[in-house]
């Protein structure tokens, strides 16, 4: 495998090193804020499109859905034709998809431009992390990598309180619009400040294993979304036969193919795969914890939107004081011990939400469960991410800079998909056996509106004002049931991962040989 020439690297970290770091963080800020302000806003955007839950569930996975699609494919891309090309194109893209989003007239082409600037995002994101691989080495890896963890997940977080101060003033197109001046700052130091054509391969891309990536991605999380939908029992089949055939297919190309596209051999080392489901969990957590947890705020304990986006304020904070104490755990402990740290926060966070946020829940409680996800995902998103690129030759950089973003975007699109056919499927349940309980005759059309989702709820409430009050006690108890549905979800995900940490990472000590076996075998074949 050849590479192209490096730039002049010393002691472990690139020349000015903070501007560069800053400039890669402020990219990588861009993709984590369209991230999450679409939470915030899903109940006025239901109310905008009378849209059902399961819409609702797929503008809130649309942007993951198009990340984690892509990852894969253009980590490679960029390995091949230049991260810096794909850096600066994907943050330019980021600004006409954030508009059509902005003045989206219908939910469907909504969904359309989150998908969009999904894919604009896994050319930037993926290649953020790729170039922190190839510019840094040892201890300065280790640490930039915490900080470019910490303050991605921060400022993921940051975006439902940004987007809640919009929605107080403007309608909930505004929150699509607040990355674009973040975008163009990043998009001039990305510019100005990251170096090119550093350790990139000049092997040809795996094209055909590309779009096959695509596709099994797209596929499995449409998949998970329409599964509680009625009457689309034919789609979802399709779908999911659709993403096994592609699953098979790639296995067997990445087999044959002369230069494959994801490297199954370094892919099956230990330290590699585990590391790489275990992060699907962590991040997994805090986006679908997230994507629950702002619709309970204003549909059950009444928030505004900003006092819904400034109340996961304590997961920030929590993430950005933690995660540079993971990277010397990380050195002191090893991965395995900070991970498995990290998976008790988030346990935590899950039963207490589980078990304790109910109706008249104060905030002190909300807040201690997202002090929780913080302090989990702080601990545990800096040994995820470096194991990947620790056990992995640096020109494919991209791979497992691909395979750290399919951890957070693969984790929250499938975690976010289930936990919200979970609760569309709670909900509905709960609100069918609140209706076959009353004495009322209902229509069959106002059935369908009471069980589509919260806001079709409050919609038959505002129509029947004479009913209103037990409409929305029944609808926020049905939505309390569906979440419970999400939450518990969550804890059994949690449980599963942990257990394969648990028995699959190697100790510190055993984890220190093999990745120094890692790097002579790579030496050799390079």
């Amino acid at each position: 495998m050849s590479s192209a020439p490096a730039a002049n690297i010393a002691a472990g970290a690139p020349a000015r090193s903070r501007i560069v770091l800053a400039s890669l963080i402020l990219v990588a800020a861009v993709a984590n804020l369209n991230l999450s302000v679409a939470n915030v806003a899903l109940p006025s955007i239901g109310k905008a499109f009378d849209a059902g839950q399961v819409s609702l569930n797929l503008i809130a996975v649309g942007y993951s859905l198009g990340l984690a699609a892509s990852v894969l494919y253009l980590g490679a891309v960029g390995d091949r034709y230049g991260r810096k090309l794909l850096l600066v194109l994907g943050t330019a893209l980021a600004v006409p998809f954030s508009l059509l989003a902005a003045y989206a007239p219908s939910d469907e082409v909504l969904f359309a431009a989150r998908v969009g600037g999904g894919l604009a995002a896994g050319m930037a994101y993926p290649t953020t992390l790729a170039l922190i691989t190839a510019l840094w080495s040892g201890h300065p890896r280790t640490k930039a990598i915490a900080l470019w963890s910490a303050l991605g997940g921060a400022l993921a977080s940051l975006g439902p309180l940004l987007a809640g101060a919009l929605l107080t003033q403007f309608s909930w197109g505004s929150v699509f619009l607040v990355t674009l001046p973040l975008a163009g700052v990043a998009l001039a130091m990305a510019l100005l400040f990251v170096p090119a054509h550093v350790n990139e391969t000049t092997d040809p891309v795996d094209n055909l294993g590309g779009i096959l990536s695509v596709v099994l991605v797209g596929a499995l999380i449409l998949a998970i979304n329409f599964a509680p939908v009625p009457n689309e029992d034919a789609l979802v089949a399709g779908l999911a036969a659709v993403a096994l055939a592609a699953a098979v297919a790639f296995f067997l190309r990445q087999r044959r193919a002369d230069n494959p596209l994801y490297d199954l051999d370094v892919a099956s080392r230990r330290i590699f795969w585990v590391a790489a489901c275990g992060g699907i969990i962590v991040f997994g957590s805090l986006m679908a914890a997230a994507f629950v947890s702002q619709q309970y705020l204003q549909n059950v304990l009444g928030y505004s939107t900003l006092q819904a986006g400034a109340a996961i304020l304590p997961a920030a904070l929590a993430m950005v004081v933690v995660a540079p104490r993971s990277a010397k755990l990380v050195e002191a402990r090893g991965a395995r011990f900070t991970l498995l740290f990290g998976y008790v926060f988030l346990l935590l966070a899950f039963l207490w939400m589980l078990l304790i946020w109910d109706e008249g829940a104060p905030y002190w409680q909300i807040a201690l469960a997202y002090v929780f996800i913080g302090i989990g995902v702080g601990l545990a998103g800096t040994p995820a991410s470096h194991s990947l690129t620790s056990s992995v030759p640096v020109t494919r950089a991209g791979m497992a800079s691909g395979t750290a973003d399919l951890q957070r975007d693969l984790g929250g699109a499938v975690m976010q998909s289930i936990f919200g056919a979970l609760l569309t499927a709670g909900y509905a349940s709960a609100a069918s056996s609140a209706i076959a309980a009353s004495d009322k005759h209902i229509t069959d059309s106002t059935q369908a509106q009471l069980t589509k989702s919260f806001d079709g709820a409050e919609a038959v409430a505002a129509q029947h004002p004479q009913y209103a009050d037990a409409i929305i006690a029944a609808a926020r108890q049905s939505f309390l049931d569906g979440d419970d549905w999400a939450y518990t979800a969550g804890v059994v995900a949690i449980l599963l991962g942990a257990a394969v940490v648990f028995f699959a990472f190697p100790r510190h000590d055993e984890e220190l040989r093999l990745l120094a076996a890692y790097h002579a075998e790579d030496a050799v074949s390079e």
